[in-house]
Parts: structure tokens; sequence; C-alpha cells
């Protein structure tokens, strides 16, 4: 069988792949480019990236897996009905970490005073009459957009630091053993970022949730409100957004999910407004997943279903099949 794998965040884990892929396995690395003499005669592709072109030249694939849990750049309308397309995650764990760390630096005013001490400032109540004491994270109301992978597991750690919880999702109901205070559908979102301390956002984008979180939903959030987007930067409106954190309509946000993405290696960035002036944001480049943990599990998952698909047995995280 032969296998192209496409996605350079594998390398690290190549000896793992190339361990666990099935006997007798062709496996071509090819993440600098796919040439299309390749891409004809492979049966497996492994990458986030597929495009209708692409289908055209793979003339006897019969797999495609995504690396993650994003499928969006792969044009299924282009693909065959034979074509199987499978996704993984393993991020969740990582994100969670990302999560809780965000939500500490940001609630106790770390950030800014981070930035205030580098410049010679001790922005803090001891030495500043003027600065309230921050809360603790314990304290803190969490809302969550989406009660997925990222939500559930963030949650656990959040709960052990005595927070509160309340999860809309696109069903509107969650696990009967979540512990959270309630759950609605989106119907329930303003009601959520009222209530809330801080909002994880990690919905999937899709037609119905693009653009969900806006000018009203930051507004009811409010001032001493704490944003953290983990989902895709479009959930929540661009201008929106900026404006919030520029004006003081929330206290702060942290934003691992953009508006703008490099292509290639051209560098370029996030957004057209100027976030990375704002003082009250962390600021990072959809990196609260990359770690050795989640590719390490993701490269696992891959290579078990190769080996299912070569002995006819049912995929998991099966997208499309």
């Amino acid at each position: 069988m032969k296998i192209v794998v496409a996605d350079q965040n594998l390398l690290p884990h190549r000896e793992r792949f190339e361990a666990m892929a099935p006997e007798g396995s062709d496996i071509r690395w090819l993440t600098d480019g796919v040439p299309d003499a390749e891409l004809r005669t492979a049966e497996v592709y492994v990458g986030s990236r597929f495009t209708a072109e692409m289908a055209r030249t793979a003339e006897k694939l019969r797999l495609i897996h995504v690396a993650g849990a994003g499928t969006d750049k792969v044009e299924f309308a282009a693909l065959s009905p034979e074509i199987l397309v499978a996704n993984t995650f393993h991020h969740e764990r990582s994100i969670a970490e990302y999560v809780v760390g965000a939500a500490v630096m940001l609630r106790r005013g770390f950030l800014a005073q981070d930035r205030a001490l580098r410049d010679g400032v001790w922005a803090t109540s001891v030495y500043d009459r003027t600065i309230p004491q921050a809360p603790t994270l314990g304290g803190a109301r969490m809302g969550f957009v989406g009660f997925g992978h990222i939500g559930m597991r963030s949650w656990d750690l959040l709960r052990a630091f005595g927070c509160t919880g309340a999860a809309v999702t696109g069903s509107g109901s969650v696990s009967p053993d979540s512990r959270l205070q309630w759950a609605g559908d989106v119907t329930a979102l303003g009601r959520l970022m009222r209530e809330s301390d801080v909002v994880v956002v990690s919905a999937p984008l899709n037609s119905d949730t693009i653009g969900m979180i806006g000018a009203a939903e930051l507004a009811a959030l409010g001032p001493d409100g704490v944003l953290i987007n983990v989902g895709r930067g479009p959930l929540v409106q661009e201008q929106a957004l900026y404006e919030a954190l520029a004006n003081g309509g929330i206290a702060a946000a942290a934003i691992d999910v953009w508006y703008r993405y490099p292509t290639g290696q051209m560098p370029c960035a996030p957004s057209d407004l100027p976030f990375g002036d704002l003082p009250n944001m962390l600021v990072t480049p959809h990196s609260s997943g990359v770690t050795t943990d989640t590719f390490a599990g993701r490269v696992g998952d891959v290579a078990a279903n190769i080996g299912r698909l070569q002995r006819d047995e049912p995929l998991r995280n099966l997208v499309k099949g």
C-alpha cells in the first residue's frame, strides 16, 4: 500500500509512524510538495489540504486522513464516493492546558503586569492604590461555547480550581455527569455571556456558527470579562472583538485562532486589524494544541486506521465514508 505523508507536523514522529504502519507499506514523506506522479498512485494521503485538482490526479486513492480535527481544507465535493476521509484529535489535553494558563494569566492580570514592569511600572494594588486586588480563578464562572473534546477536558481541569460552569452547544445537551450548572442551545448564548467571567470558545466553524459572537455578545460579557478562543477565528466577529478590547468592552482575550494565515512559507499578520498593539491580549500562532503529546497520539490514530483499511475493517473517526 502506497502512503503519501504530506503533513510536516508528523515528521518528528516518523519512526513511530513507520513502525506502526502495516507491514510492506510504501511510505513517501513529501512534506515540501506532492508531485502528480506520486499522488497518482497513492492509496492513502495523509495531510490537511486536498483540492479538486488533487482529486482528479489521484487515480487509486482510497483514504484521505487528516492528522488533526479540522477537515475544512478538503474539497469534499470533488471526491468520488468510494474515497474515505477520516480525522483525529488528541489535542484536547494540550489545549486545555492553554485554556487554564490563559485564564489564570488574564483573570489575575499577569499579562498586563508583565508588560508594565518591563517599563518600570509596578502595576499591582500593593504599589498603586487605584488598581483593585485581582480575584482568583477559583471564583470564576466559566462559560463554554461548544463542549466537545476541548471543552470537556478544559472543564475537568478548571473544576479542580473550584470554578462553576455552563455551556452552549449546537444540540443544547451535554453529558449528564458534566457537573455544569446548566447547558443550553445557541438561543442561550446571550445568557451564557452575561453570566460568565471567562468564556472559552471551541465550537466548530460552519454556516450556523460563523460570527456567532459579535458586539452584543461581547457587551454582555462585559468590562471584567475574559474571552479565550481556541476554536476558529471567525466564530468571533473580527471588528467587534478588536473594538471590545480597544475600548474596554471586555477586560482581555487570549486568541490562538485567527482570521488570516500564512500561505506556504510567506509570513503574514493574523488580521488586518492591529491586534498586536493591544496591551490586553495574549496572541499565539494557533499553537495551543501543538505538542509532542498531540502528534504522537495522532500518528497512532492514523497508522491504526491505515491498518484497518488494509484489513477491510471499519475505520474510526470517519467524516466521509
